[in-house]
Protein backbone atom coordinates (compact mmCIF):
# COMPACT_ATOMS: atom_id res chain seq x y z
CA UNK A 1 0.00 0.00 0.00
CA UNK A 2 2.85 2.75 0.47
CA UNK A 3 4.70 1.87 -2.48
CA UNK A 4 0.98 3.01 -4.44
CA UNK A 5 0.59 5.87 -1.85
CA UNK A 6 4.43 6.75 -3.05
CA UNK A 7 3.76 6.54 -6.82
CA UNK A 8 0.81 8.38 -6.48
CA UNK A 9 1.98 11.24 -4.72
CA UNK A 10 5.21 11.05 -7.65
CA UNK A 11 2.65 11.49 -10.18
CA UNK A 12 0.77 14.61 -8.72
CA UNK A 13 3.82 15.91 -8.70
CA UNK A 14 4.41 16.15 -12.49
CA UNK A 15 7.88 15.42 -12.28
CA UNK A 16 8.74 15.80 -15.92
CA UNK A 17 12.13 13.80 -15.37
CA UNK A 18 9.62 10.65 -15.81
CA UNK A 19 10.52 9.28 -19.20
CA UNK A 20 8.55 6.83 -21.38
CA UNK A 21 10.43 4.09 -20.69
CA UNK A 22 10.85 4.27 -16.60
CA UNK A 23 7.24 4.74 -16.92
CA UNK A 24 7.14 1.23 -18.13
CA UNK A 25 9.14 -0.14 -15.98
CA UNK A 26 6.99 1.24 -12.88
CA UNK A 27 3.84 -0.08 -14.74
CA UNK A 28 5.37 -3.80 -15.23
CA UNK A 29 7.10 -3.93 -12.08
CA UNK A 30 3.51 -2.97 -10.05
CA UNK A 31 1.15 -5.14 -11.90
CA UNK A 32 2.70 -7.21 -15.21
CA UNK A 33 -0.01 -9.40 -16.22
CA UNK A 34 -2.13 -8.27 -12.75
CA UNK A 35 -5.72 -7.40 -12.85
CA UNK A 36 -5.87 -6.14 -9.39
CA UNK A 37 -8.79 -3.40 -9.14
CA UNK A 38 -6.49 -1.81 -6.86
CA UNK A 39 -4.15 -1.12 -9.15
CA UNK A 40 -5.97 -0.62 -12.42
CA UNK A 41 -6.73 3.04 -11.63
CA UNK A 42 -3.21 3.88 -11.18
CA UNK A 43 -1.93 2.16 -14.04
CA UNK A 44 -3.65 3.89 -16.22
CA UNK A 45 -2.56 7.56 -15.03
CA UNK A 46 0.54 5.77 -15.63
CA UNK A 47 -0.26 4.95 -18.86
CA UNK A 48 -1.62 8.39 -19.42
CA UNK A 49 0.90 10.58 -18.42
CA UNK A 50 3.50 8.85 -21.01
CA UNK A 51 4.60 11.77 -23.58
CA UNK A 52 4.18 8.97 -26.70
CA UNK A 53 1.56 6.46 -27.52
CA UNK A 54 4.01 3.26 -27.95
CA UNK A 55 5.25 2.87 -23.72
CA UNK A 56 1.31 2.65 -23.39
CA UNK A 57 0.25 0.48 -26.67
CA UNK A 58 3.30 -2.17 -25.96
CA UNK A 59 1.81 -2.24 -21.76
CA UNK A 60 -1.69 -3.05 -22.94
CA UNK A 61 -0.83 -5.13 -25.57
CA UNK A 62 0.84 -7.42 -22.54
CA UNK A 63 -1.50 -7.16 -20.36
CA UNK A 64 -4.74 -8.12 -22.71
CA UNK A 65 -2.75 -11.04 -23.85
CA UNK A 66 -1.06 -12.42 -20.60
CA UNK A 67 -4.90 -12.21 -18.83
CA UNK A 68 -6.42 -14.97 -21.41
CA UNK A 69 -3.10 -16.95 -22.30
CA UNK A 70 -4.00 -20.35 -21.59
CA UNK A 71 -1.60 -21.48 -18.38
CA UNK A 72 -1.72 -24.80 -15.97
CA UNK A 73 -3.53 -24.58 -12.76
CA UNK A 74 -2.08 -23.46 -10.29
CA UNK A 75 -1.91 -26.59 -8.50
CA UNK A 76 -0.41 -28.21 -12.02
CA UNK A 77 2.04 -25.71 -11.76
CA UNK A 78 3.03 -25.98 -8.24
CA UNK A 79 3.49 -29.83 -8.47
CA UNK A 80 5.39 -29.69 -12.18
CA UNK A 81 7.96 -26.31 -10.93
CA UNK A 82 8.70 -29.01 -7.57
CA UNK A 83 9.22 -31.57 -9.47
CA UNK A 84 11.50 -30.18 -11.93
CA UNK A 85 13.76 -28.16 -9.70
CA UNK A 86 16.64 -29.56 -7.98
CA UNK A 87 17.62 -26.38 -5.05
CA UNK A 88 15.59 -24.97 -2.30
CA UNK A 89 16.22 -23.05 0.89
CA UNK A 90 15.63 -25.77 3.62
CA UNK A 91 14.12 -23.74 6.99
CA UNK A 92 14.79 -25.90 10.61
CA UNK A 93 14.41 -25.00 14.33
CA UNK A 94 18.04 -24.07 15.62
CA UNK A 95 19.39 -25.95 18.25
CA UNK A 96 22.37 -23.77 18.41
CA UNK A 97 19.94 -20.50 18.75
CA UNK A 98 17.34 -21.84 20.94
CA UNK A 99 13.81 -20.13 18.95
CA UNK A 100 15.38 -19.01 15.99
CA UNK A 101 14.81 -20.47 12.45
CA UNK A 102 17.91 -21.55 10.52
CA UNK A 103 18.26 -21.91 6.52
CA UNK A 104 19.97 -23.74 4.38
CA UNK A 105 20.49 -24.08 0.71
CA UNK A 106 19.99 -27.91 -0.31
CA UNK A 107 19.92 -29.98 -3.47
CA UNK A 108 16.80 -32.40 -3.56
CA UNK A 109 14.83 -34.32 -5.38
CA UNK A 110 11.15 -35.20 -5.59
CA UNK A 111 9.98 -38.73 -5.31
CA UNK A 112 6.97 -40.01 -7.25
CA UNK A 113 4.08 -38.75 -4.89
CA UNK A 114 5.81 -35.43 -4.55
CA UNK A 115 8.41 -35.46 -1.32
CA UNK A 116 11.75 -33.93 -1.28
CA UNK A 117 14.22 -36.50 -1.11
CA UNK A 118 16.96 -34.84 0.82
CA UNK A 119 21.03 -36.56 1.27
CA UNK A 120 22.15 -35.09 4.50
CA UNK A 121 25.20 -35.45 6.18
CA UNK A 122 25.64 -36.00 9.69
CA UNK A 123 27.97 -33.16 10.57
CA UNK A 124 25.60 -30.54 8.88
CA UNK A 125 23.68 -28.00 11.19
CA UNK A 126 20.82 -28.76 9.38
CA UNK A 127 21.34 -32.35 10.20
CA UNK A 128 21.49 -31.77 13.87
CA UNK A 129 18.60 -29.48 13.69
CA UNK A 130 15.94 -32.23 11.95
CA UNK A 131 17.06 -34.88 14.52
CA UNK A 132 16.19 -32.68 17.58
CA UNK A 133 12.77 -31.07 15.40
CA UNK A 134 11.46 -32.81 12.50
CA UNK A 135 9.49 -29.76 11.44
CA UNK A 136 10.96 -27.74 8.77
CA UNK A 137 10.10 -25.84 5.07
CA UNK A 138 11.82 -25.79 1.70
CA UNK A 139 11.50 -22.39 0.03
CA UNK A 140 11.72 -22.94 -3.79
CA UNK A 141 11.56 -19.87 -6.24
CA UNK A 142 10.96 -20.49 -10.33
CA UNK A 143 13.75 -17.70 -11.08
CA UNK A 144 15.17 -16.72 -7.87
CA UNK A 145 16.38 -13.33 -9.98
CA UNK A 146 13.13 -12.44 -10.84
CA UNK A 147 10.39 -11.40 -7.59
CA UNK A 148 7.57 -11.44 -9.82
CA UNK A 149 8.09 -14.96 -10.67
CA UNK A 150 6.72 -18.12 -8.51
CA UNK A 151 7.87 -18.75 -5.27
CA UNK A 152 6.90 -22.17 -3.12
CA UNK A 153 6.80 -22.64 0.29
CA UNK A 154 6.55 -26.50 1.01
CA UNK A 155 6.11 -27.13 4.76
CA UNK A 156 6.45 -30.44 6.40
CA UNK A 157 8.36 -32.98 8.44
CA UNK A 158 11.51 -34.88 7.76
CA UNK A 159 11.34 -38.86 8.11
CA UNK A 160 14.02 -41.10 7.30
CA UNK A 161 14.20 -43.37 4.30
CA UNK A 162 13.15 -47.17 5.19
CA UNK A 163 16.23 -49.79 4.36
CA UNK A 164 13.54 -51.22 1.44
CA UNK A 165 13.19 -47.58 -0.28
CA UNK A 166 16.72 -46.94 -0.49
CA UNK A 167 17.36 -48.03 -3.80
CA UNK A 168 15.04 -46.54 -5.41
CA UNK A 169 15.55 -43.65 -3.56
CA UNK A 170 19.26 -43.31 -4.66
CA UNK A 171 18.01 -43.78 -8.14
CA UNK A 172 15.44 -40.76 -8.26
CA UNK A 173 18.01 -38.53 -6.44
CA UNK A 174 21.02 -39.04 -8.67
CA UNK A 175 18.43 -38.81 -11.66
CA UNK A 176 18.80 -35.25 -11.10
CA UNK A 177 22.12 -35.23 -9.44
CA UNK A 178 24.46 -37.35 -11.58
CA UNK A 179 27.34 -36.11 -9.82
CA UNK A 180 26.18 -36.48 -6.67
CA UNK A 181 29.10 -39.17 -5.49
CA UNK A 182 29.03 -38.29 -1.66
CA UNK A 183 25.44 -40.03 -1.09
CA UNK A 184 27.31 -43.45 -0.47
CA UNK A 185 29.92 -41.72 1.81
CA UNK A 186 29.66 -43.21 5.76
CA UNK A 187 28.30 -40.06 7.17
CA UNK A 188 24.77 -39.51 4.51
CA UNK A 189 21.34 -40.65 4.87
CA UNK A 190 18.77 -40.16 2.67
CA UNK A 191 15.72 -38.54 4.00
CA UNK A 192 12.37 -37.49 3.11
CA UNK A 193 10.34 -34.52 3.89
CA UNK A 194 6.28 -35.62 4.12
CA UNK A 195 4.29 -32.51 2.94
CA UNK A 196 1.73 -31.30 5.22
CA UNK A 197 1.20 -28.02 3.64
CA UNK A 198 1.76 -25.75 0.34
CA UNK A 199 1.86 -22.44 -0.15
CA UNK A 200 2.64 -20.32 -2.85
CA UNK A 201 2.65 -16.68 -4.34
CA UNK A 202 3.15 -15.88 -8.07
CA UNK A 203 5.37 -13.22 -6.73
CA UNK A 204 5.36 -8.92 -5.64
CA UNK A 205 2.47 -6.78 -7.03
CA UNK A 206 1.71 -9.84 -9.39
CA UNK A 207 -0.99 -12.07 -10.02
CA UNK A 208 0.13 -14.55 -12.80
CA UNK A 209 -1.25 -17.57 -10.13
CA UNK A 210 -2.34 -15.29 -7.31
CA UNK A 211 -1.68 -16.89 -3.95
CA UNK A 212 -2.90 -19.63 -1.21
CA UNK A 213 -2.56 -23.08 -0.26
CA UNK A 214 -3.31 -26.37 -0.55
CA UNK A 215 -3.82 -29.00 1.70
CA UNK A 216 -1.17 -32.50 2.04
CA UNK A 217 -3.94 -34.14 0.13
CA UNK A 218 -4.74 -32.36 -2.72
CA UNK A 219 -0.95 -31.88 -3.63
CA UNK A 220 -0.66 -35.55 -2.84
CA UNK A 221 -3.32 -36.52 -5.96
CA UNK A 222 -1.72 -33.89 -8.36
CA UNK A 223 0.97 -34.75 -11.00
CA UNK A 224 3.56 -33.34 -12.69
CA UNK A 225 2.80 -32.20 -15.97
CA UNK A 226 4.03 -34.54 -19.06
CA UNK A 227 5.64 -32.50 -21.23
CA UNK A 228 7.43 -30.16 -18.98
CA UNK A 229 10.07 -32.58 -18.55
CA UNK A 230 11.20 -31.77 -21.82
CA UNK A 231 11.77 -28.03 -21.30
CA UNK A 232 15.12 -27.94 -21.51
CA UNK A 233 15.99 -29.67 -24.56
CA UNK A 234 13.03 -27.95 -26.82
CA UNK A 235 14.34 -24.52 -25.46
CA UNK A 236 18.20 -25.18 -26.13
CA UNK A 237 17.36 -26.24 -29.60
CA UNK A 238 14.98 -23.29 -30.47
CA UNK A 239 17.20 -20.79 -28.55
CA UNK A 240 20.21 -21.67 -30.58
CA UNK A 241 18.80 -22.31 -33.97
CA UNK A 242 15.27 -20.88 -34.45
CA UNK A 243 15.72 -17.61 -32.59
CA UNK A 244 13.80 -15.58 -35.17
CA UNK A 245 11.58 -18.18 -35.37
CA UNK A 246 10.63 -17.74 -31.81
CA UNK A 247 10.66 -13.76 -32.38
CA UNK A 248 8.30 -14.44 -35.35
CA UNK A 249 5.46 -16.77 -33.70
CA UNK A 250 5.39 -14.51 -29.92
CA UNK A 251 4.77 -11.09 -32.50
CA UNK A 252 2.09 -12.84 -34.25
CA UNK A 253 0.83 -14.67 -31.09
CA UNK A 254 0.50 -10.94 -28.89
CA UNK A 255 1.23 -8.61 -31.70
CA UNK A 256 3.79 -7.35 -29.62
CA UNK A 257 6.64 -5.81 -31.59
CA UNK A 258 9.10 -7.51 -30.13
CA UNK A 259 13.28 -7.63 -30.35
CA UNK A 260 14.12 -10.56 -28.91
CA UNK A 261 12.10 -13.50 -27.47
CA UNK A 262 14.15 -16.05 -25.49
CA UNK A 263 12.12 -19.65 -24.44
CA UNK A 264 12.34 -20.31 -20.61
CA UNK A 265 10.82 -22.96 -20.49
CA UNK A 266 7.40 -24.89 -22.01
CA UNK A 267 4.59 -27.21 -21.06
CA UNK A 268 1.73 -29.15 -21.96
CA UNK A 269 -0.50 -25.75 -22.96
CA UNK A 270 2.16 -23.17 -23.57
CA UNK A 271 5.44 -21.92 -23.35
CA UNK A 272 6.96 -18.87 -21.12
CA UNK A 273 9.46 -16.24 -22.88
CA UNK A 274 11.77 -13.54 -21.83
CA UNK A 275 11.61 -10.59 -24.46
CA UNK A 276 12.75 -7.70 -25.31
CA UNK A 277 10.98 -4.52 -26.50
CA UNK A 278 11.91 -0.63 -26.83
CA UNK A 279 14.27 -1.64 -24.20
CA UNK A 280 12.80 -3.32 -21.55
CA UNK A 281 12.15 -7.12 -20.60
CA UNK A 282 9.31 -8.58 -19.71
CA UNK A 283 8.28 -12.19 -19.76
CA UNK A 284 5.28 -13.38 -21.81
CA UNK A 285 3.33 -16.52 -21.70
CA UNK A 286 2.96 -18.06 -25.75
CA UNK A 287 -0.17 -20.43 -25.46
CA UNK A 288 -0.32 -23.12 -27.92
CA UNK A 289 -3.10 -23.66 -30.21
CA UNK A 290 -4.33 -27.04 -28.31
CA UNK A 291 -3.03 -29.25 -25.61
CA UNK A 292 0.56 -30.73 -26.40
CA UNK A 293 -0.15 -34.96 -26.38
CA UNK A 294 4.08 -35.25 -25.98
CA UNK A 295 7.28 -34.25 -27.19
CA UNK A 296 6.91 -35.08 -30.95
CA UNK A 297 3.19 -33.36 -30.83
CA UNK A 298 5.18 -30.28 -28.99
CA UNK A 299 7.45 -29.96 -32.50
CA UNK A 300 4.02 -30.59 -34.82
CA UNK A 301 2.46 -27.39 -32.36
CA UNK A 302 5.42 -24.90 -33.07
CA UNK A 303 5.52 -25.73 -36.46
CA UNK A 304 2.15 -25.06 -37.10
CA UNK A 305 2.29 -22.20 -34.88
CA UNK A 306 5.49 -20.87 -37.03
CA UNK A 307 4.04 -21.52 -40.51
CA UNK A 308 0.56 -19.32 -39.42
CA UNK A 309 3.33 -16.22 -38.37
CA UNK A 310 4.86 -16.45 -41.56
CA UNK A 311 1.30 -17.10 -43.71
CA UNK A 312 0.56 -13.37 -41.72
CA UNK A 313 3.27 -11.25 -43.15
CA UNK A 314 3.52 -13.33 -45.29
CA UNK A 315 6.85 -14.81 -44.67
CA UNK A 316 8.13 -17.30 -47.57
CA UNK A 317 8.40 -20.79 -45.57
Amino acid sequence: MASIQYLQAFLDSQNPLLSTTLLLLIALQLALFSWRPLLRPLLRRLLQSSSTGDAANVFQLVQAHQEKAARLSPLEEIRTLLDSRVRGMLSTFSQKYEGYPSGSMVDYACDMDGCPILAISSLAVHTKDILANPKCSLLVAKDPDDRTDLVITLHGDVVCVEEKDKEAIRATYLKKHPNAFWVDFGDFQFVRIEPTAIRYVSGVATAILGSGEFSKEVYAAAKPDPIAQFSKPVASHMNKDHEEDTKLIVHHTTSIPVDSAYILDLDSLGFNVKADCQGSSFKLRIPFPRRAEDRKDVKTLIVEMLQAAKASIKVPS
